[in-house]
């Protein structure tokens, strides 16, 4: 309905919609009225095109904060998000109270617009694009750290599984890497699933006491190789490639070989 709406007002005044029949129809019409008609925009594309039609619907689509919008509609779980970490705002300098009140809109109308567009090109229930690393690895490579991303138990006639070198200090923590599918994701949950050695007489449960989950970046784009490495390097390299933006807290988990869902919290990922 928005490409035929929107062709039918360039067709009849020579490619500029907004002096379609002779005037622009954000001015005339009421803004409760003109809201409703830009709301049923539902790409953040459209409402990219719109802001390019003229200053008065791009100032129109900024005051009344149509990008913000937008997203909570597309992806409610931005407006659950609990911790946000702020890099390099500049400090907005304005020189009286209605500029300042101008230049929030605007900055806020490139924080969701920017939210929008990365999420809509990222959607997918699997924010886990490949394996990257491992701290340890008991046997290599038939107990690799690929095996977490197998959607079943098994891979071919034996099991699917990560297992660590194992530590003699319960202290000592053993981490796995993973890239995500998009440089902009939204984790809602991360779930893990515990080994059932069935190989081993009772069926034991191998399963960490807790988690933890961290969200960063490589230092340096020269470091990302797009190479699996889990043969066992220690948790120092890992320290040293990447810079962690989020730190969730330790979660306990259970001592069985079901799914376990931990990081109830929702928080974006750039």
């Amino acid at each position: 309905m928005r490409l035929i709406y929107l062709s039918r007002m360039k067709g009849a005044c020579g490619g500029n919609p907004a002096m379609a029949d002779g005037g622009d129809f954000v001015q005339r019409l009421v803004r409760d009225t003109t809201l409703d008609i830009f709301e049923h925009l539902d790409d953040p594309s459209d409402l990219a095109r719109v802001c390019a039609v003229s200053p008065t619907w791009r100032q129109f689509v900024i005051e009344n904060g149509l990008c913000k919008k937008l997203c909570f509609r597309l992806f409610p779980e931005v407006s659950s998000v609990t911790h946000v970490v702020k890099v390099k705002i500049e400090p907005i300098k304005v020189s009286s109270c209605t500029n300042l009140e101008w230049e929030q809109h605007k900055r806020n109308h490139k924080v969701y617009a920017f939210l929008a567009r990365g999420l809509t090109s990222a959607i997918g229930k699997n924010c886990i694009a490949e394996a990257i690393s491992a701290s340890s690895t008991h046997r290599y490579t038939a107990e690799r750290v690929l095996n977490t991303l197998e959607p079943g138990d098994r891979v071919g006639d034996r099991a699917s599984y990560w297992s660590s070198k194992g530590e003699s200090d319960p202290k000592v923590s053993e981490s796995l890497v993973y890239k995500l599918n998009a440089k902009l994701c939204i984790v809602t949950e991360i779930h893990i699933q515990p080994s059932q050695a069935d190989f081993h007489d009772g069926y034991p449960i191998y399963s960490a006491k807790a988690v933890r989950f961290r969200m960063g970046h490589l230092k340096t784009r020269k470091m990302d190789k797009g190479t699996v490495d889990d043969s066992g390097d220690g948790d120092e390299s890992v320290e040293n490639k990447y810079v962690w933006t989020y730190t969730s807290p330790e979660f306990p988990m259970a001592q069985c070989s079901t799914c376990s869902s931990s990081g109830s919290a929702t928080f974006p990922c750039i």
